[in-house]
Formats: C-alpha cells, structure tokens, sequence
C-alpha cells in the first residue's frame, strides 16, 4: 500500500491511492526532534485498510519538521512508504526491513535513525542520499556474514482468527525456524506476510492479487478452502506465482488444469474408494451422499457417483446443504430423509456445518439404531478441533480420515505443541503446513535468489492497476521445477508431489465413539480394508466376513448389529401390491367381494406364498392389496414402472422384455412352456395293473415239474413246493403285467410329439392367454389363423377333446404352474410332451431400484427350503386321482422307452431263497440215506427204489385215493428217488 503524506498547518494528512484519507493532529512536545504528531488517527485508517493486524497494538509516531513531513514505519509492512516533498516532489522509498526483519510491535531503537527527522530541501538532498548510503553499510557491515542469505518474499492467505489458522500460522513459524536452524548454510530465506482473507472468497482472492502486485510475492502459501483457492488458482497461473495449499481438497481445482497449483494435501477423490469399500462390506444397495454445496462439496461427487456404480450400488436422491444454512433449513431436509427407506448417508461437508446438521439429526431422531452414517476426511480430519458437545452428536458414525504414521519428528513436534497449546489438539492440517512450508523453503534453495523480479506486459504497464497490471514472475518457472522435484519425509509421512498434489498409500477407518475417533481398520489401494496396518504383508484371500477386515463397531443407537441400510419408514406410506383379478385359474388368485365391507378379499397359491415369504423377512413390512381390473399382465408390469404400485403379486412370468423396466424377485415357481397332446386312454404310469391279464410266458418254469395229482408226504418236500410255488407266481405276474403295459404304452403312444411336427402339418394349437407363449408362438412360425386363445382350464379341455376339424385343437401351449393344475385334473386324458420354450417362472415385481428386491428373494429361498411350500402345493394344486404323476416330479418324455425291463437281477432275493432252501433240504435227505443204510459206499441207491418200496408206496396212494381222490399228491422228491423211510416226513 502507497501512503502520501500532504503537509497541512498543524496537520498531516494520510492519503493512499484510494483516496481515503486520515488527518493526524501535530502538538508541541518540546522534542528535541520538534513538532510530534501521535498517530491516533491513523490507527482506524490502518485497519481499515489491512495495514495494522487486528489485535497487534498501534505504537508508531509520526514526526514532523516544518519543511517536510515525514512517516514513521508502520509495524512490519512489505510495502514502502512513498513520501511527497512539497518543495521538489522527490520520492523516497524506505523499507522497514532496514530496521528489522521480524514483524515487532514497537519500534526497535536501533531503528530510530532512520526515523529521525529529515529535512527535505533541495541543497540537502545530496546530504540526505550520502546518509542513507552510509547506514545501509553500516547495517550491512553490522549484521556480516550473518545476512548473507536473500530474501525471497512469501505470501500467506489465512483466515486470521479462527482456530485453524492460529493452528496452521504456528506450524508455518515453526517450519521455517527448524528448517533454518537445522540448515544455517541455506543461501536464501522466506519472508513471509500473512493477509486475512476473512473467510470470503473475494477477499481472498484480492489479498492474493495485492501480494503479488504491490510486494511481488514469489509464492503463496494457502488459502485455507477450495473455493478461495479456484480464483487464486488464475491469479497464480497468469503472474506464474505458484499457490501452495495444504487445505484446499477439492477434486474441482484439478479440473483447471493449472501447472502453478500445488496441493499440499490429499485430493478428495482418493477416498471414495475407501467409502466403496466399506458399502462393498456390508452389502448395502442404496446409499444417500449429503453434501454441501459449494466447491468443496460438489468435487467429490462425479468420483463417488462412478465407484458405487462399479459395485451396483444405488443413489436414489441426495441431499445438498447450503453453508449458510439455518437450523430450520436442515431439519426440513432431515425430516425429507426420515420420510424415505434408505438408511446410509455419507456426508462431505465442513467441519463447521457438519457439527450443526449432526446436532440437527440427533435432535430429529436420525442417530439410532438402524442408520448408517459415513463421514469423508473433511469432517473426520477435524474431529479433534471439536467440542465434546459436538462430537457427542455423532456417536456410532463410521469415517475415512488420513493416515499419519508415528515417527520421531512428529512425537517432538506434538510435545512442542503441546507445550504452547496445552488445551488445543493438533490436526492433519497443521502438519500439512509444516511440511508444505518446508517443501516450499527447499524448492526455493534449490532455485536460487536470482531473477527475483517481475516483468511488466504491455498492458501492465499501460494499465497499472487491478489485473490487467498483474506482471508474471521471471522467478516462477524455475520454482516450478524444484517445487515439482520436492521430496523428503515429514510430519505427514512420505511428501512427494505427483502430478503436483500428495498421493496416499493408507488411509484410516474410524468410528466415532466417545470423544473423537476409535480407529476400527485400514484401507489401501492393494489389499482394500484391513483390520491393521500392518496385515499389507500378509495374504487377505482368507477373509470371509466384514469382522475379518474391521475391528468391533459400535452403531449409532450404541449396537453392535450391523444395520441393513434401509427400513420401511413407520411414518411413511404402505406398500401399495397389484393384485390381477382376471385371472382365469383361480387356485393361483382369487378374488372376492366382501358383503358387508365391500372390499376384495385375495386368496390363491400366489397370496398365500406372498404372505409366507413376508414372513420370513427380517422385519416387518407393512402393504395393502389392491385389485387390478381389466389390465393384461403387461399393462399391469407397467404400473408398477409408472409407479402406481410398489409391486405386484400374481402368477406373472418373469421374461426379459419386462425386466427392462421392473425388477424380479427369484422365482416362486419352477416355469417351463410345455404342450399337451389329446389320447384315447392313458396308462403309462399303471405299469403293474392285475386287470390287464394275458398268457403267461414262464409257466414252463420249475411248477411245470410237479404232479398236480399227487399230495405232498414229506415236510421238506412241502416247504420247497411252496419257496417254489411263490417264485413262479411273482414272476408270472410282473412279467405278464410287464408285457401288457409295453404292448399298451407302444399302441398309445402320440404320433405327434414335437412342435417340429405341428408346423409341418399346419395343426392349430392353442395358447394361453400370455403375451410371451403368444409372441413366441409366431417367432416359431405359426400363423394367426392357427392360433386359438383359451383363457380357463375348461376351454382348454373342450379344446383338446374336440377335433381339430371341427374347431379344436391338436395341442395346447401352456405354462408349467398350469400344467401341473390341468394334469391334475386330467391325468388320464392328456400327457405333457415337450419344452419349447424356457423362462424363469413366476415371481414378485417391483419398481427397479427397489431394496425389497434381495430381501425378497432370501426369503423366498427360506420358504422354499422349508416344508411351507409343499404344504402350500399341495393345498391349492389338489388332484383328482392321487395316481395321477407331477409333470414335474415325475417327467414321462419318451413312455416307449422309459418302461422297466425286468431280469433274474429284479429277483435275485427269491432265487436265493428257493436255491437255499432246496440244498438244504436234499442235504437232510442225503444225510439220513446214509445213516439208515451205511454199507452204501455211494449215493447210487439214492436214487433207485426198491421194488417192495414201490408196492408199499402204490398201496397206500391207491388208498388215499378211495379215501379223496382229489386232495392226494405226491412229492417230487419221492419222484427223484428218495425212498428211504426218513424221506417219508
């Protein structure tokens, strides 16, 4: 700032450029230097104009001689004081960095030479300019060796004041002092000049514009948020002064694409990650962003967008806060949320706000149980800077916040701090500060002192104010080299810019219990979330759940149960479900009007699946059916797009077409199109039926050895016979009913047995009434005239049971669901032949997006593995004979090959038996032949009967038969030979 000094009786007038002025009364004080004005006035015109810092005490005097006035330094300013003679207008600079190179509150006595009195008349000009010459040398000769480092001018834009400025104002002092004492040999030094933006952009931007312009700052340090920083970004980029801020986070100011830019802190963007991981974790489908808008907040969102849609995850709405919102502006958008199903919210906003819309939430009722909270680094990284009551507020929130590793430096530093600070915490953004400080003093040794000037354009020097009079910095683009090469390690970790911003390697999960944040894990861009830093050595292909890559969490509503991310609303609306009343097979839905309430009362397999799979939700979910009239099932789907209803529940076919505007749940019902094909008689499934008697093929078997008029003697003898009988009965009829079946299943076997078959003969065939079997029927190549529409299982049986030349059908389309239901009651009428054509089957429809949608489907999978759906089946899909097979159950596509060929190995068993019982009984014999006759050598008499034998034998059959005739049989064993008196019982 240029200040001209006007001499006036008894007054001086300050004056600067603007033309504000400030008139200083003079008194006599009997000095010996004369008339001394105190400088009371100019206090109020100092501040005013940023000269004076707010809260430094104002203790400069301004001193006078008759001839010409002259200014006394005003504390430390980097602009020199230009002073008007009345007598000659000569001009002379002088710059308080004569005197001293601190910023003092008073006026050092060493200094007060070049402050005496000075008369500025023409005959002592030459005196005037000799004096000057001489203190200068004196000074330099004075100071030596000591000051041989140059000066190179530094910048910083802060928010003086605040919290986080002190902070960050401490850590760039303290940089700059260690830098400098721990390197004594540096040839050059930062001066630094603090500016107050006051936290408003345009202020900024004009403190940056005044340093480079007036004090020809080579760079600047700050400022302290993304929107200051978007216009000093230009500034910087025109006058080549490189901006250095290790605050400004916003993924926005890249998009600028300024090379005079420097980010001392890590881009917003390189969290969203760490946010997508841990929504990866939990399996949450929608997620909410709360943002403020500004800058700051809308940079992160295009990044945010792009990796949750990496996973499928859902943003349904978002909800943006002004900064100047008042506390009746958030809670309308609190209770906005409240209102809606999704429970998971990440918020991106700054700490100040974020302690008010917290405050806000937690007043409301958004911070207990079953909400999801998850807080980006600009909120997390000044945990520490909050109250306790404001913390309190967000107890249970999750939060990504920047790594700092432990190291030596930054325990001493913190000890340091400390000691000046013993109430206040440190954050991440005072050691950014430091270290950018530190990068900035390195990249400026490695540059040098030389060409420390600013060339004027042309139309700088034709217009020597405001931008168009900004110079460009001869010092930049050297700068901008050595500031880009900057590496070493600080307070932060590793400091290295690429592509002139920090990159991390590890970020922190945090959970905000008790005051401030309990870290619960890590995040890296290699391994993802770990529960410790130090498992990046170690594999993770082993981790199975979220407790295998975080530590416990405590949950908002002080849990430790994971919430779901979404609920129905208590205070929202029910869910609305469609429900078809057309239907024409009413054990699927069934509609019916209440007498007395007039309402529809819906029964039906597909409202009772319903109702079981609400059930088996995790919680509760409230709906109201309601009837869908004269609609056809795509029209239906429709509404539930145009969102008339949230779902539909009926026999609806999930198909392709439709899943492009709802969404399915898995389906509740096996579905496959089949047709059915008119027969006289069906009997493929009574393979084994005493009615269908025929010749028997085995009869020549063992029974064909007995005598049928002979009566059984021995006991062994009978117990064969009847092992025996018992065998050849068995196989007689399986074998029999076997022939009957295959000779039965060959003759009804349909001749038309593929859909193949059907075209080439031109049949007509029916179809359900179903946009999908209709349109694929025609994809297939039936023509319209063959097409005939049944809507009711009785159309479809008059259909079939009437010749196709006089108006029926050769076969009919249908669904599985359906086909099982007709078959049920016609099994002995009809057969299933074919499949077509394949979907999914029935399922539930809702609006895409919809969170009902998994839970829905993992409740499906519950009853489906429970023993409810069979129970359910069974009630609705009664058959008419118990006989009668499931086409699905119990598949028949080929009769004429699928019978069971019956061999010895169907009757092994018996075989064995008979083999067993008849070795053992012709041992017995054998043994007491033996016995009875021991002068036997051999078994040859075994098998002759003596003659006496044979009269005795003859004489009791002859009377045995004069007693019953018809009741006498002999054994066989006496037949073979076994004449021996033990053979005879």
């Amino acid at each position: 700032m240029n200040i001209n000094g006007i001499k006036k009786q008894n007054e001086i007038i300050l004056m600067d450029k603007h033309g504000v002025k400030c008139v200083t009364k003079l008194v006599k004080d009997g000095s010996k230097y004369g008339k001394r004005g105190l400088g009371k006035g100019c206090k109020d015109f100092c501040e005013a104009n940023d000269v004076l810092k707010i809260g430094q005490p104002f203790m400069s005097e301004l001193v006078w001689e008759d001839s010409v006035p002259v200014l006394t330094i005003l504390r430390k300013q980097v602009h020199s004081i230009r002073f008007d003679t009345l007598n000659n207008n000569i001009i002379y600079d002088f710059s308080n960095h004569l005197c001293n190179k601190r910023a003092l509150p008073y006026r050092p006595p060493r200094c007060f030479l070049s402050l005496q009195v000075l008369t500025m008349t023409r005959e002592h000009y030459l005196a005037l300019n000799l004096l000057f010459l001489v203190i200068v040398l004196l000074m330099q000769v004075g100071e030596g060796q000591q000051n041989r480092a140059s000066d190179v001018k530094v910048g910083i834009v802060d928010d003086v004041g605040m919290a986080y400025s002190n902070m960050t104002l401490f850590c760039i002092n303290t940089s700059l002092s260690d830098f400098y004492s721990s390197h004594p040999e540096t040839w050059t030094r930062l001066v630094t000049t603090v500016v107050d933006s006051k936290k408003d952009v345009v202020i900024a931007a004009a403190s940056a514009l005044d340093l480079i312009t007036n004090n020809e700052v080579k760079a600047i340090l700050g400022p302290w948020n993304s929107m200051q920083a978007q216009f000093m970004i230009e500034i910087g980029q025109k006058s080549q002064v490189p901006i250095v801020s290790y605050s400004a986070t916003s993924p926005f100011l890249a998009s600028i694409r300024s090379q005079y830019f420097f980010r001392a802190t890590y881009d917003d963007s390189s969290q969203v990650h760490a946010v997508k991981a841990i929504i990866k974790l939990f399996g949450w489908r929608e997620v909410v962003p709360v943002y403020v808008d500004n800058t700051f907040g809308e940079g992160i969102m295009p990044h945010l967008t792009d990796a949750l849609q990496e996973i499928n995850v859902r943003i349904p709405y978002r909800t943006v806060i002004s900064p100047n919102a008042t506390g009746d502006e958030i809670s309308v958008e609190l209770l906005r949320m409240m209102t809606r199903p999704t429970r998971v919210f990440v918020v991106h906003t700054e700490d100040l706000l974020a302690s008010r819309f917290f405050a806000k939430a937690k007043e409301i009722g958004l911070m207990k149980q079953g909400y999801v909270w998850i807080l980006t680094n600009g909120i997390t990284d000044g945990l520490s800077l909050m109250k306790e009551a404001e913390t309190d507020a967000m107890q249970g929130v999750l939060g990504v916040k920047t790594y700092v590793p432990r190291s030596d430096k930054l325990e001493a530093f913190k000890s340091k701090w400390k000691n000046r600070f013993p109430l206040s915490d440190l954050s991440v953004y005072g050691l950014w500060a430091y270290d950018a400080t530190t990068a900035l003093a390195m990249a400026i040794e490695e540059a040098g002192a030389s060409n420390l000037i600013f060339a004027k354009t042309d139309d700088a020097m034709r217009n020597m104010s405001g931008l168009q009079g900004l110079g460009v910095s001869q010092y930049g683009p050297k700068l901008l080299q050595t500031l880009s090469k900057v590496r070493f390690k600080g307070l932060s970790g590793d400091f290295r810019f690429i592509n002139r911003e920090l990159q991390p390697s590890v970020l922190e999960i945090v959970n905000v219990n008790g005051h401030g944040g309990r870290t619960i894990g890590y995040w890296t861009k290699e391994h993802g979330l770990l529960k410790y830093v130090d498992q990046r050595q170690a594999t993770t292909t082993t981790f199975t759940t979220w407790k295998d890559r975080l530590r416990p969490i405590i949950w908002p509503g002080d849990t430790t149960f994971v919430p779901k991310g979404w609920e129905i609303p208590t205070n929202g609306k029910r869910l609305k479900i469609g429900v078809p009343t057309n239907n024409h097979f009413p054990q699927f839905v069934k509609g019916t009007k209440d007498p007395i309430t007039n309402s529809t009362i819906f029964s039906g397999f597909c409202i009772d699946y319903f109702e079981a799979v609400i059930q088996a939700m995790p919680y509760d979910v409230s709906y109201d059916f309601f009837p869908v009239e004269d609609m056809d099932y795509e029209t239906m789907v429709h509404q539930v797009y145009l969102g008339k209803y949230d779902a539909v529940v009926g026999d609806t076919t999930i198909s392709a077409n439709r899943s492009m505007y709802v969404e399915f749940s898995l389906p509740y019902t096996p579905l496959l199109s089949f047709f059915i094909i008119a027969v006289v008689v069906w009997v493929l499934e009574h393979r084994v039926n005493p009615d269908f008697d025929g010749p028997g093929r085995y009869h020549y078997t063992l029974v064909l050895f007995l005598h049928h008029g002979e009566r059984v003697l021995s006991f062994w003898a009978r117990l064969v016979v009847i092992i025996w009988y018992f065998l050849v009965l068995l196989l007689t009829q399986s074998y029999t009913a076997s022939l009957a079946s295959l000779l039965t299943s060959q003759q009804l076997y349909p001749t038309v047995t593929n859909i193949n078959s059907l075209l080439a003969k031109g049949e007509r065939v029916g179809n359900q009434r179903s946009p999908f079997i209709l349109g694929r029927l025609r994809e297939s190549g039936f023509s319209d005239a063959n097409l005939v529409t049944y809507g009711s299982p009785e159309q479809c049986h008059e259909l079939l049971d009437t010749e196709p030349a006089k108006g029926g059908v050769s076969a009919v389309f249908m669904e599985l669901p359906y086909v099982r239901l007709f078959l049920g009651q016609h099994c002995n009428k009809y057969k299933m032949v074919q499949t077509p054509f394949k979907v999914d089957g029935f399922g539930l429809v809702f609006p895409i997006g919809s969170l009902l949608v998994a839970d829905v489907s993992r409740a499906i999978l519950k009853v489906e593995e429970s023993n409810k759906a069979n129970q359910l089946e069974s009630a609705w899909f009664k058959k008419i004979d118990e006989s009668c097979p499931d086409p699905l159950t119990s598949p028949d596509p080929n009769p004429s090959e699928s019978f069971r060929k019956l061999g010895i190995d169907s009757f092994w068993v018996l075989f064995v038996a008979a083999a067993i019982v008849c070795v053992t009984a012709l041992g017995k014999c054998m043994f007491h032949f033996l016995k009875e006759n021991p002068d036997q050598r051999n078994l040859q008499g075994l098998w002759e009967s003596p003659p006496e034998r044979h009269a005795v034998i003859d004489l009791v059959a002859a009377s045995h038969r004069r007693q019953d005739p018809c009741k006498h049989r002999v054994c066989f064993m006496l037949e073979l030979g076994l004449h021996s008196r033990s053979a005879m019982y």
